[in-house]
């Protein structure tokens, strides 16, 4: 029994890693396939071993994809947001700080995690009807905020604007019938519109500074911590248990709640959050029994009910991919850094956009394309226009809204 879960725990971990680092395989596309296969699989193995697999291949998913998100502008749907500081310092010779900034933030929601799950046990039962009400007006009050933080008043036209624009293009992706309505929608937003910028500026890479890890961890300031940490405390539980609120709408909540946060605060923040939301959703499967992530979900149909003893190795399974993936995530990271200046960014540039392009008609079909090459454009139109990235989280947030207005 041990040994068969710590070889679910280590095979997870690969899994995540590969996941993690080709852009457009999801975590959900490999547990569902561990679905259809569990049948073959459960006369060998225990459904729990089954369950640490897609525990640990989550996990590690969150820490490795942060590379092809910020050295490739590659994003998944968890981590879009971390595109725009992440590219910054990318281009400043600072992506190797920004790699680290966000696992290492990744790592600390894990730590946070552990005081967490009595009080969210506790308190999930009491608060989750609750919560669900008043989600439509703390999300009305974010974009509120979003458009009142813009100085000029033709500034809070256009955010507004966008705001809406985004909006009804993120309502119209998820009322198709995609097959995976994100990948396109925030690849387009996000990845390709930067990288779009980046070949007909002709930017090119600096050197890659790698400094050392403890280096990295001494600048930071208590105070930025502290901020990045009580943001994500602010919305990363709220939004593990209620349905259509993910990792990104979780950082645009916290970031917008505790006040401006620079580069590498949101980073951190980025990283506590899609670990936190993650983890939760796991507690949430076992508090309330509802499942908030496609890993929850599959979770679900190996084990129906979750036993106190199941959600103690669920945590442990939690803490030891986390430490490994943190580990492993320097290295390729390291690797990473050393080898991208040698290599064209602008033709880089160029083969990731392809390549995004194909994984698009791939996963959502000619449907999905034309949002991709629609999403993009709005996504360019921002970035000119010197708007504020995040407004593109309208794509989000009014779906979400209007879910549960209506």
């Amino acid at each position: 029994m041990i040994l068969a879960l710590i070889a679910a725990l280590l095979l997870g971990v690969l899994s995540g890693t590969l996941t993690g680092l080709f852009p457009g395989i999801h975590i959900n596309l490999v547990a569902f396939f561990l679905l259809t296969v569990s049948a073959s699989l459960l006369p060998f193995f225990p459904p729990i071993a089954l369950v640490i697999f897609i525990v640990s291949l989550s996990i590690t998913h969150i820490f490795i994809d942060f590379i092809p998100t910020i050295f490739l502008g590659a994003p998944d749907e968890d981590t879009a947001l971390s595109i725009l500081p992440g590219h910054e310092l990318l281009l400043e010779g600072n992506g190797y700080e920004a790699i680290i900034l966000s696992v290492l933030g990744a790592l600390i929601g894990i730590f946070l995690l552990i005081p967490l799950i009595p009080i969210f046990i506790i308190l999930l039962q009491i608060i989750y009807s609750y919560i669900k009400r008043i989600i439509p007006i703390i999300l009305i009050i974010i974009i509120i905020t979003m458009i009142f933080f813009e100085k000029s008043i033709n500034k809070k036209l256009l955010t507004l604007l966008i705001i809406i624009l985004s909006g009804f293009l993120g309502f119209a992706s998820l009322n198709l019938n995609l097959k995976d309505p994100l990948l396109p929608l925030l690849t387009g937003l996000f990845g390709s519109s930067s990288l779009i910028t980046s070949i007909t500026k002709k930017q090119t890479l600096p050197i890659q500074q790698i400094s050392k890890l403890k280096q990295i961890i001494q600048d930071l300031k208590p105070p930025s911590l502290i901020k990045s940490i009580l943001a994500s405390l602010i919305a990363s539980p709220i939004c593990s248990f209620l349905p259509s609120l993910g990792s990104n709408q979780a950082s645009t909540i916290g970031s917008y709640v505790i006040g401006e946060l620079d580069r590498k605060e949101f980073l951190i923040l980025i990283g506590i959050v899609n670990t936190l939301v993650m983890s939760l959703s796991f507690i949430t499967l076992f508090s309330i029994n509802k499942s908030r992530t496609g890993s929850a979900v599959a979770i679900n149909k190996l084990i129906p009910s979750l036993t106190s003893s199941d959600l103690l190795l669920i945590t442990i399974a939690i803490i030891l991919s986390a430490i490994i993936a943190f580990i492993i995530s320097i290295i390729i990271a390291k690797y990473f850094s050393k080898i991208i200046t040698r290599i064209s960014y602008t033709k880089l540039s160029i083969a990731i956009l392809i390549l995004l392009t194909f994984i698009t008609i791939i996963f959502s079909g000619i449907i999905g394309l034309i949002i991709f090459i629609t999403s993009t454009s709005l996504g360019i139109f921002t970035i000119l226009t010197g708007i504020r990235r995040t407004s593109l989280m309208g794509c989000l947030l009014i779906p979400t809204i209007l879910l549960y207005l209506f």
